[in-house]
């Protein structure tokens, strides 16, 4: 079997609760053999999309940034992990911005490729960042894995994160969860191939 890789998105801007997160989870898809690199996007200056179509025609996003050097990586990687802070209930809104303008410039096929959320808050709204990363995901017919909770720590520095037992354990079971489903995954592209979906026109009543 081909070498896997799966790359990570740190959305805060700090190397402490979401990096060691991440860590965690790394460090089983490490010991089933799959490569990882975490990639800092929290602390870059990232701006939205503006919609002027340059990406359909170049296939890259106008503003030539982190997000143009990380497509590449995606593009080649078999899974994503995006992992983020809470902020008012959501995810940093620096991610916010990066993702859309990834999902948005990169037309390459994310189909089957393995998506997955990690969470770090103090103390609420977790779950609502979760649901706003997974619709990239639905969106790009990627498979989402989940845990034996939902995928988040609580704690305010790093060191409060690793008190959290449960927190620690959903994580590595996450780890654990999607090592099984890139294996799986990779044995049957390459014994029946892809899914093949239709395409077609939008639904936007535009003629």
């Amino acid at each position: 079997m081909d070498k896997m890789k799966v790359l990570m998105l740190n959305g805060s801007p700090h190397d402490e609760c979401v990096f060691r997160a991440l860590e965690e989870v790394g460090t089983v898809l490490q010991k089933e053999g799959i490569e990882i690199e975490i990639i800092n996007v929290g602390k870059e200056n990232i701006r939205g999309c503006i919609d002027c179509k340059f990406c359909k025609e170049n296939e890259r996003c106008v503003f030539n940034d982190l997000v143009n050097e990380v497509a590449l990586k995606f593009k080649e990687a078999d899974g994503l992990i995006i992992g983020t802070p809470v902020y008012y209930s959501g995810m940093n809104g620096t991610l916010k911005s990066f993702l859309d303008r990834l999902f948005w410039s990169s037309h390459f096929e994310k189909g089957m490729k393995v998506g997955a959320a990690v969470i770090s808050s103090r103390r609420a709204g977790s779950t609502n960042a979760l649901d706003e990363i997974y619709k990239y995901f639905g969106i790009s017919s990627m498979p989402i894995v989940t845990s034996s909770y939902w995928n988040e720590v609580h704690g305010y520095k790093k060191e409060d994160i690793l008190s959290d037992e449960e927190g620690m354990r959903t994580l590595r079971n996450l780890g654990t969860n999607m090592a099984f489903l890139l294996k799986a995954i990779h044995e049957h592209k390459e014994k029946y191939g892809k899914p093949l979906l239709e395409t077609g026109k939008f639904t936007n009543f535009q003629k």
